[in-house]
């Protein structure tokens, strides 16, 4: 019997895996030490910080707050890409440069740029955005729009829109009905995935809060930003909760999404 020699690939990835979960784990040790600052590993293990820093009401606050910034930033994202890129995918060929260019702009505009952009604009329009939640959430479907766009675009491009939109037509359907009952269907991975993205990107954004609210709609990142200047232990611990939070609600929606295509292949196939 002869050993099997894992090929470089196995082993590109337990370095990448290694990378990435060494890290968590780092942060998770650290915040539940006692002390570690004179070993290689902590003196000793306790969950006083956890309780402290959950203990406090701003925690749930802050928390139920960047959970609806994420959660309306997806639906509002949702409702301008997914009809717009169709429309261009489909009709208005010519207008997909232009919507390309857009996906990138976002990423070459730094969020202090975009934040006073905002603000200096929106100070002299007669509209209740400026210090409200609502100048909050244009600013994150602003610096998202990539995320969405290239996750509805690349399914679009995936499959025939062009002939499941005649079919439809043909059998009488209107187009917002080729939109949410054709199309959004044969999309919805990257319509799960675009959201996915999203919600963490929001959930996890500290800069555009900060700047544009500040405590005024306190969010997660927020509270945790305050403890990295005050106790490094409690900021650990609620860094590993964003993480631990954004993985679980990320599972959620794909066993949601997974739930509902097995629920159209069995209708369909009845």
């Amino acid at each position: 019997m002869t050993l099997r020699v894992p090929s470089w690939r196995f082993w590109v990835l337990a370095l990448f895996v290694l990378f990435m979960i060494v890290p968590v784990i780092a942060t998770g040790l650290f915040s539940v030490a006692t002390r570690w600052d004179r070993t290689l590993w902590p003196e000793g293990l306790t969950f006083a910080w956890w309780i402290k820093v959950t203990a406090r009401s701003a925690f749930m606050t802050t928390l139920m707050n960047s959970i609806w910034a994420g959660t309306v930033s997806v639906l509002v994202s949702l409702v301008l890409v997914v009809p717009t890129t169709y429309l261009a995918h489909t009709r208005l060929p010519k207008a997909k440069p232009f919507l390309e260019f857009l996906s990138i702009l976002p990423f070459a505009l730094p969020g202090v740029v975009l934040a006073l952009g905002l603000i200096r604009l929106y100070a002299k329009v007669p509209l209740p955005l400026i210090n409200t939640p609502n100048i909050l959430i244009a600013a994150y479907v602003i610096i998202t729009l990539p995320f969405m766009y290239r996750a509805v675009i690349n399914s679009l491009e995936s499959i025939d829109t062009k002939s499941l939109t005649e079919a439809a037509q043909i059998l009488g359907a209107n187009p917002l009905q080729v939109l949410l009952r054709v199309i959004v269907p044969n999309i919805m991975p990257g319509v799960v995935n675009g959201s996915l993205l999203v919600f963490s990107a929001v959930f996890a954004e500290f800069v555009l809060a900060n700047l544009l609210i500040g405590t005024r709609f306190k969010t997660f990142p927020i509270y945790l930003v305050e403890f990295t200047r005050s106790d490094a232990r409690q900021a650990s611990a609620l860094a590993l909760m964003s993480f631990a939070i954004a993985w679980l609600i990320a599972l959620g929606v794909l066993w949601t999404a997974g739930q509902a295509n097995k629920s159209r292949q069995v209708a369909s196939r009845a």
